[in-house]
């Protein structure tokens, strides 16, 4: 049983005001990731209590988030912590998943940097035929 009268206990946990601010994230987002089964706070009414578990969950899911991994695949990852091998599935997937993201992010990369070449020749020739034609319009005497 959770006790709020045990400093101890108090210490541990966080409610959902200072999770938000810890983390910077809303309690619509922590209520979301909780329906989603990733984060399970302890409830005391309509209290949420995070844990440590749940404050290292949310690291993980919003480092996952950050490099554009899905919420299942990392709740696929989170689960795997449990599999009993010293982490050795999950830091395989894990890997897999990251490998996979990678080469997306280098393959948009390129896309970007085609796109910004094409841009830039773009602006560079609307920039002289606006030249030429201030040129034109304003003959030197």
């Amino acid at each position: 049983m959770f006790d709020m009268d045990d400093p101890q206990m108090t210490a541990d946990v966080m409610t959902i005001r200072d999770m938000c601010a810890a983390f910077d994230v809303t309690p619509r987002t922590l209520r979301f990731y909780e329906q989603k089964e990733l984060l399970f706070p302890i409830r005391m009414g309509q209290r949420r209590l995070f844990t440590r578990r749940d404050r290292a969950r949310l690291k993980l899911i919003l480092r996952g988030k950050r490099f554009g991994f899905s919420l299942e695949e990392i709740r696929q990852l989170l689960n795997l912590y449990y599999v009993g091998d010293q982490q050795a599935t999950q830091l395989s997937r894990t890997l897999d998943i990251a490998r996979d993201r990678l080469t997306d992010m280098e393959r948009q990369r390129a896309e970007l940097d085609v796109a910004i070449y094409d841009l830039r020749s773009q602006m560079d020739l609307v920039e002289e035929m606006l030249t030429s034609r201030s040129n034109a319009h304003n003959p030197t005497e």
